[in-house]
């Protein structure tokens, strides 16, 4: 996807460490596994499994003078079929690269026993990981700003924060999610007929938000989104819903108002669910997973979603 500098740098001016959320004109808003569901479709709902960021990989990686991604790449793959080293490999560079966004911008061993546990079909809660991961970086961000510091290369999914916030001001910029179109998978001598079109429009959220031009850190574009931000969304231009999809053009895993959709209960009960969720806890050394790398994370815990199932025990929506 298209980074929007100049949105981000603005936005992480309003970011909050004591609310984990973006304080804006029109009120405060923040991430939440509910967003990571819909605009990723990582795992949420795995009970935890924390364990493996501590030990030791099987595997032997070589990520030193190797000439980067690229070098890693030839090295490591190989022709025929895929072997659990290759997997390995490769969902390393993935989690590394495209995901956490590590900050060295080559090859690390950092994620490699989680890759080697993925690769083994172990399952555990990338999902909070990646929010833990996003909420790490902002703060990191909103440090550097409030001493005046250069925000330079932190690592972190960038594109994650990017994504929601294309989604929550996508009416703002006068970006219609529903009306773009993307290219369809068509075989090679397939012919189309005069009334078939090759695109076709998004399957998801995510894919809806990613296409959403980006920018350059422009000075004045910057401006203009801090103001934005500061006064606050008109009534017409926020999203009150994020995933409102009166047409049902698009998938939901779960619906605030309406209980018959809902096609994932345990995913729904990590929606609503209050967690502390772990924070900087992949690195170089030992990683701690405790409460020292964790954060309360109430916000997760979609206030929309709450309120639903507050009402079914037939009590009164409060705010967490």
């Amino acid at each position: 996807m298209h980074r929007n500098e100049s949105l981000l740098i603005a936005a992480s001016y309003f970011w909050s460490d004591t609310l984990n959320a973006f304080v804006f004109g029109h009120g405060p808003a923040s991430p939440t596994l509910a967003d990571v569901a819909m605009l990723t479709g990582l795992d949420v709902s795995s009970a935890d499994s924390t364990h493996f960021f501590d030990t030791k990989p099987k595997a032997k990686v070589e990520t030193r003078a190797i000439g980067g991604w690229s070098g890693y790449i030839q090295k490591y793959r190989k022709t025929g079929p895929v072997n659990i080293k290759e997997q390995t490999c490769f969902l390393n560079m993935w989690l590394d690269k495209f995901v956490f966004c590590g900050r060295s911008a080559g090859p690390t061993s950092v994620y490699l026993a989680a890759a080697e546990n993925l690769a083994d079909g172990g399952r555990f809660s990338l999902g909070r990981y990646l929010l833990g991961a996003a909420y790490h970086l902002l703060h990191q961000v909103t440090w550097k700003l409030l001493l005046g510091q250069c925000i330079g290369n932190l690592g972190g999914p960038w594109w994650f924060i990017n994504m929601w916030l294309n989604l929550h001001l996508h009416k703002r910029l006068e970006f219609n999610l529903f009306a773009q179109r993307f290219p369809r998978d068509i075989a090679e001598n397939y012919v189309l007929d005069e009334e078939e079109s090759a695109t076709r429009p998004p399957l998801n959220f995510g894919e809806a938000v990613i296409v959403l031009p980006g920018t350059g850190g422009n000075p004045d574009q910057v401006s203009r989104f801090f103001q934005t931000l500061y006064e606050g969304l008109a009534i017409d231009e926020r999203a009150w819903l994020a995933y409102d999809d009166p047409d049902n053009m698009l998938p939901l895993v779960f619906n605030p108002f309406n209980e018959a959709v809902d096609k994932d209960n345990e995913v729904m009960m990590a929606l609503v669910t209050p967690r502390a969720i772990p924070v900087n806890f992949f690195g170089s050394g030992k990683t701690s997973i405790g409460a020292s790398s964790s954060i309360s994370f109430w916000p997760a815990a979609d206030c929309t979603l709450l309120c639903r199932c507050d009402k079914a025990q037939g009590n009164h929506c409060q705010p967490p």
